[in-house]
């Protein structure tokens, strides 16, 4: 059965563990080592077991975990950015294990997040995916996310 929960200290190491899993899915995607920590564009944290600790311990983050049955399977770190005069939502993470996925574990993860990101008085929600990544944009899509920028990058060397 899916279920969601919030994440404790007790659980980092497995965030950790989800994070690195989520970093090496994306790292051959088109773009991605453009895409640095810091520069707004939806870098995510560093699976280190610290920085995975921060979405723990801040509250103005959390981590949510996603479960089958027992089976840790799937996060999402989400974030409130206060910057610009409006409050924003970033889902820093959104990450299934392939063995756990075409189940709806996603969408519930998503809505849980969702509801975390009205509680906390956000009034829009960001999420990446990167370019040809078809299945991370028809996630999104399929959850109302629209498009609202793409930035277009050219190396000079």
């Amino acid at each position: 059965m899916e279920q969601v929960r919030t994440a404790v200290i007790g659980d980092v190491g497995r965030l950790s563990e989800l994070v690195a899993d989520y970093h090496a899915e994306r790292t051959g995607r088109r773009g991605a080592g453009l895409v640095r920590p810091g520069d707004g564009l939806g870098a995510p944290p560093p699976a280190t077991e610290p920085s995975v600790a921060s979405y723990v311990t801040d509250p103005g983050r959390v981590a949510l975990l996603g479960t089958l049955d027992d089976w840790v399977a799937s996060v999402a770190l989400c974030r409130v950015d206060d910057g610009g005069g409006e409050r924003r939502g970033v889902l820093d993470v959104c990450f299934v294990e392939p063995g756990a996925r075409e189940v709806g574990l996603g969408h519930l993860l998503l809505e849980h997040a969702l509801e975390w990101f009205v509680a906390s008085g956000c009034t829009g929600v960001d999420g990446t995916a990167f370019p040809g990544d078809r299945e991370a944009k028809n996630f999104f899509e399929s959850a109302g996310f629209k498009a609202r920028l793409l930035v277009m990058h050219k190396p000079l060397r």
